[in-house]
């Protein structure tokens, strides 16, 4: 025949071919040899020399049932083609199509069919036609990643890190069909999705909830089932199981495990397939295998299981059985008696069920004897002790401390309602644990983690409550908190343990802590009013009965404002006005915002610019006091800034106007990469002033559990949506990894509690950090805006704060412009205190009188202009405008001018003209001093009288004769004196021969 000139391929070396070409993208189910396509690849029945295999289906229904040769080129003997079944004809479940004699044959003990199905649940390897494909980006497969489905004997076990890893498995069904699988799905940071391909690589139409895998509970088993023509068609059909980590911190994410794949709808089955190892199936005839029961085992392919040996052990479905170790400490643990009649209660000590150990041999330990009796612990807060010895819950309207009878509540005060839990005789009623004493065991004064059977169980425990509600004593607070747990744990661990503290309605992980932690309290704020279930899950390690001695320890759990709680103690409460003295008077809830006065107990407002803060309102210092530049709201539960602020600096008041900044802001910072090369970025949303004191920066997660989007419950209530004055969430772009949009995860708040803004770089124990940030070249200060968030973490203690330091830059716009420190380029530098520093236009403070000066301009043809312009450089905005420009006429000459001139010509012509008198006196009385020196000398003695007299017409101011020069001021004393009327004066006369006085 024409099909055995050509080399044949077995059904080995078929499959490997349909591996590589789904490798290198192509979507194939079936070859083609030489004309006849033929399906079923990995199905046919078996000969010592060839074996059979059926043509694809024609147009008419029909096909050709032909024989392969096992060696190639060896095609003598083989039977000629005959025609086969009809297309649609499959065997029922328990039978095989016998292909030599084409009749359904019922299966052989040991081996089981599914008729016209498959069924995957042996582990030990990926089988056949199974490919794991890795892939990073967009159809890029990624040569770094060592990822893939890992066989764990019973499961498969998918990726740990960020690379997307595909499973994918090829099958042609000849009707409409359906796939099923059990899987376990705990984290939400890894994505789980199932999706169907055709033969063209095309993706089948899928509703969300059909595509996006359901989360689990840690440790809990579900089933996701595709039916209908509408995903699953006849013809060829390609399934994918894919995942892809979100892995952006330094944590590896939990893996998703699969097992039990069965697919309907395959033509006819060629073959039983045998049982596996540790299963049975005891008749022939079986559509499925069985489990070995505990202390037995069976190989592959058995029709009953064999028991173990003397001194050995299985559990069920084990395919063998191990050697009994002797007993130690690790195989019991302790219990407590419930409180008897006489409230007495005992240790009691119980082997780990099932018993594996042998006690009889040599290094063996005994099961410890009976504790002594003892007194049985109090009640827990909240109950009463009956007279049977157990412990109630306390009526309504009545408290305890678990010590004493229930009490009524003093008139003007309420019970506090809660949890308490401290004392662990007995598992509250609220309460389970998975597998209890092998989960989790009491153990009086805590409550710790039970042996369980391997280690890498979770060992789970769950509290579950019906809702909160605030007291009437706490009405006058409206913050979002409605509730609080907080409980005091212990880990001590050998190996890397994990402790897991989620809310299930939420199916998150609210916090988790690694390794050994010593004894500390954790404290977790409910925001939503919801029944909710609180569950601790615990697991030692991956490896498997190793690390048993591993534990955790819970000593106490407390809820506060619970529905249907338990009361502890009495807080008091505002009265009604009209019965305030009497007693049992009913409590009323305070408006919002204000207090119970401890004189009165009535309702009062609490001061300006205080809020309440705490958890109680009773008094008046419940109202704390607002930080600097913060005002409270109208409700007086939280501080904020309504984007003024003012500073004194240089005895100048500065004014700040930051209302361009009270829109939310966006800051991406990134992108970064993993280890692996995986993108992703840190986007905040901040809120920094206005919106009347409402916490405007949302962040939501839209990584959510798709199943539950139109369900209305409860869990529809806890989506991860963050509202916060700062809050971050962490992005991976939808470039490089297939996603329809950007993944946003793990929002977190940032900034709770706004604290205040200064100028100082100090506020409530949080620190600016200014060294940070490039220094400040203007004269204008930074203002730092701080805030805090009191939920703590794992690694903050203290919970989180956020400083943002607002700077006055004229160069940016109004809105401005936000960054973080170059040296911690995610905004934060220890994991708890991040930094921002806004520059703005708006960051300036408001214009004044002092930021400008005047400048008056030249007297142009009587005018003069006057211009005022902004000091340089500017550091202020709106405020006060420039006056505009003025004109005022002048003239050319000012006055005061005029008058200095005039002055100054006065004076300089007196000046003039005293000199030319004076000048002309001092001539004429040198010309008759000469006359009478002459005289003298002449005749050798003085002259007679009369020569010196007056002559007619002489003027008298000439009878003053000067032997020397006199001074100007000696002239014009002589001029004085002779106007008081002296008729003469002495005049000295000097001569080279003899001096002579002259008296006149």
């Amino acid at each position: 025949m024409e099909i055995c000139q050509s080399e044949a391929l077995d059904s080995e070396e078929v499959a490997l071919k349909v591996q590589r070409m789904l490798f290198f993208g192509f979507c194939c189910a079936a070859a083609t040899i030489n004309g006849f396509t033929l399906i079923n690849l990995w199905i046919g029945h078996h000969n010592s020399e060839y074996y059979y295999q059926y043509t694809e289906c024609d147009s008419t229904g029909a096909r050709w049932r032909v024989a392969i040769p096992r060696s190639p080129g060896s095609c003598s003997d083989l039977p000629p083609p005959t025609r086969g079944t009809d297309c649609s004809f499959s065997c029922p479940a328990g039978k095989f199509l016998e292909m030599s004699t084409q009749q359904c044959t019922p299966c052989a003990a040991g081996s089981y069919s599914l008729g016209s199905g498959l069924r995957f649940d042996q582990w030990d390897a990926i089988p056949a036609g199974f490919t794991s494909l890795m892939e990073y980006a967009a159809a890029v497969f990624c040569s770094h990643c060592s990822s893939s489905w890992t066989p764990q004997g019973v499961y498969l076990e998918s990726n740990r890190d960020e690379c997307t890893v595909s499973l994918v498995y090829a099958v042609h069904l000849e009707k409409q069909g359906s796939v099923s699988f059990t899987y376990q799905y705990p984290d939400n940071n890894i994505f789980f999705e199932f999706y169907v391909q055709n033969e063209q690589c095309q993706e089948m139409a899928q509703t969300d909830d059909q595509k996006w895998i359901k989360v689990t509970n840690n440790g809990e088993w579900d089933t996701h089932t595709v039916s209908t023509c509408f995903y699953l068609c006849s013809g060829t059909n390609i399934l994918y199981w894919r995942t892809t980590g979100i892995l952006v911190g330094g944590k590896m994410v939990k893996p998703v495990l699969l097992k039990n794949i069965q697919i309907e709808g395959v033509a006819y089955t060629s073959e039983c397939f045998p049982c596996r190892p540790g299963w049975f199936s005891p008749t022939p005839g079986s559509s499925s295998c069985q489990p070995c029961p505990s202390n037995t085992y069976s190989v592959k392919g058995a029709s009953s299981c064999t028991p173990c040996p003397e001194h050995h052990y299985s559990h069920e479905g084990w395919p063998e059985c191990k050697e009994r170790p002797p007993c130690s400490e690790k195989d019991y643990f302790q219990i407590h008696t419930a409180c008897d009649s006489e409230g007495k209660t005992q240790v009691l000590y119980r082997w780990v069920e099932p018993k594996i150990c042998v006690e009889n041999i040599t290094g063996a330990v005994e099961l410890p004897a009976t504790g002594q009796r003892e007194p049985c612990p109090p009640c827990n807060p909240g109950y009463y002790n009956s007279n049977d010895s157990t412990c109630l819950p306390c009526p309504p309207g009545t408290h305890s401390d678990g010590t004493y009878t229930c009490a009524q509540c003093p008139a003007g005060t309420e019970p506090v309602l809660g949890y308490e839990y401290k004392w662990w005789n007995v598992l509250p009623s609220n309460m389970k644990t998975s597998c209890f004493n092998v989960g989790w065991e009491v153990a009086g004064d805590h409550i710790r983690s039970g042996a369980g059977s391997s280690d890498n169980d979770y060992l789970i425990l769950s509290l579950h409550v019906p809702g909160f509600k605030v007291p009437a004593s706490l009405s006058g607070m409206t913050g979002s908190e409605f509730g609080r747990i907080t409980f005091v744990f212990e880990t001590i661990c050998s190996a890397d343990c994990e402790l897991y503290f989620m809310m299930v309605k939420s199916t998150t992980v609210v916090e988790s802590w690694e390794g050994s932690k010593g004894k500390q309290s954790y404290s977790h704020s409910m925001t939503r009013n919801a029944s909710v279930t609180y569950t601790w899950a615990f697991q030692r390690t991956n490896h498997v009965r190793r690390f048993i001695a591993d534990t955790v320890k819970i000593y106490s759990i407390n809820l506060t404002n619970v529905i249907d709680g338990v009361a502890s103690a009495c807080r008091a409460c505002a009265l009604v006005p009209q019965n305030s003295q009497r007693a049992g008077s009913s409590c009323v809830p305070c408006p919002a915002g204000f207090y119970i006065d401890r004189d009165t107990n009535r309702c009062q407002e609490c001061p300006p610019n205080t809020h309440l803060a705490g958890r109680q309102t009773y008094g008046q210092d419940a109202c704390v006091a607002c930080g600097p530049g913060s005002i409270s709201n109208k409700e007086h539960s939280r501080c904020y800034s309504d984007c003024s602020f003012t500073h004194t600096l240089n005895n100048r008041t500065l004014t700040f106007d930051l209302s361009a900044l009270s829109d939310v802001a966006s800051l991406t910072i990134g992108p970064s990469f993993t280890s692996k090369g995986t993108k992703y970025l840190h986007l905040f949303n901040i809120s920094l002033c206005g919106h009347g004191g409402k916490r405007a920066a949302v962040c939501t997660d839209n990584v959510t559990d798709v199943s539950n989007k139109d369900d209305q419950s409860d869990a529809a209530q806890f989506v991860n949506s963050v509202d916060s004055f700062i809050c971050q969430s962490t992005i991976i772009p939808s470039d490089g990894r297939g996603f329809r949009m950007a993944i946003s995860s793990q929002s977190i708040s940032l900034a709770d509690t706004f604290i205040g803004a200064t100028v100082d770089t100090v506020l409530n124990g949080v620190s600016a950090e200014p060294d940070l940030f490039p220094e400040n070249s203007q004269d204008v200060p930074d203002i730092n805006f701080f805030y805090s968030s009191t939920q703590v973490t794992a690694s903050c203690d203290l919970g989180r704060s956020s400083v943002i330091t607002v700077r006055c830059n004229p160069e940016k716009s109004e809105r401005g412009e936000l960054s973080v420190p170059s040296s911690c380029p995610a905004g934060t530098c220890d994991g708890c205190t991040f930094h921002f520093l806004w520059e703005s236009a708006s960051a300036c403070p408001r214009c004044t009188e002092d930021d400008y000066h005047r400048i008056e301009g030249a007297c142009k043809g009587g005018v003069q202009e006057t211009l005022y312009v902004w000091n340089e450089p500017k550091l202020c905005t709106k405020g006060v405008s420039l006056p505009p420009r003025s004109s005022s006429p002048c003239e050319a000459i000012a006055l005061w001018l005029k008058v200095g001139v005039g002055g100054g010509a006065f004076v300089a012509v007196l000046l003039i003209s005293l000199t030319c008198y004076f000048w002309k006196k001092n001539k004429r009385l040198e010309y008759k001093y000469s006359r009478l020196v002459m005289s003298a000398n002449k005749e050798c003695e003085l002259p007679a009288a009369d020569s010196c007299g007056l002559a007619e017409g002489e003027e008298p101011d000439d009878d003053v004769v000067y032997a020397q020069k006199p001074s100007l001021l000696g002239k014009l004393r002589a001029i004085a004196n002779k106007e008081d009327g002296e008729s003469s004066e002495s005049v000295q006369l000097k001569s080279s021969q003899s001096d002579r006085w002259v008296l006149g």
